[in-house]
């Protein structure tokens, strides 16, 4: 891979990595505070609202394109063993950490408030909201921690070069 092309995956590995960061961050220091000072049918109508409105194109691509770019920075690396390349290694690690909390703890969380029924319909929001804020607001701090710490890893990358 020539360097120009190296460089230009790495940005936008960095790029993306950087967006994704500042959505959890963005829910993590203002969305779920905000929602927490709500009654319990507006927080888990907004959060049903905003989990349904979340997956479309420009998130996915950002979500999955970012990790996906960082594959190929690697590969493209592979064999110098140099400092980019540790950087390199670093970020897809904590992107490997970000994406298995997203499928493995909130995506569920998100999945089961929604089978739980028509917010209108739920007898018990306070239940609801029990299991649900708490570890939700929990894992997305985990997120948002290994996301700016990969966005971390890939400008040190770019530092490097």
């Amino acid at each position: 891979m020539s360097e120009p092309i190296r460089v230009a995956v790495l940005a936008g590995a960095t790029l993306a990595t950087g967006l994704v960061a500042g959505l959890f961050f963005a829910y993590a220091c203002s969305v779920m505070p905000g929602l927490a000072a709500t009654d319990g049918r507006t927080l888990l109508g907004a959060m049903r609202s905003i989990n349904r409105k979340i997956i479309n194109g420009w998130f996915l691509s950002v979500f999955l394109g970012g990790p996906l770019l960082v594959v190929v920075a690697v590969v493209g690396q592979f064999g110098t063993r140099g400092a980019v390349f540790g950087w390199l290694v670093a970020a897809l690690v904590c992107h490997l950490v970000t994406l298995g909390v997203t499928g493995r703890c909130n995506v569920p969380l998100n999945n089961r408030l929604d089978a739980a029924g028509p917010v209108d319909g739920i007898t018990d929001p306070a239940a609801v909201r029990q299991w649900f804020e708490a570890p939700w607001v929990r894992w997305n701090l985990v997120r948002t921690v290994s996301s700016v710490a990969a966005f971390a890893c890939l400008i040190g990358a770019l530092l490097a070069q």
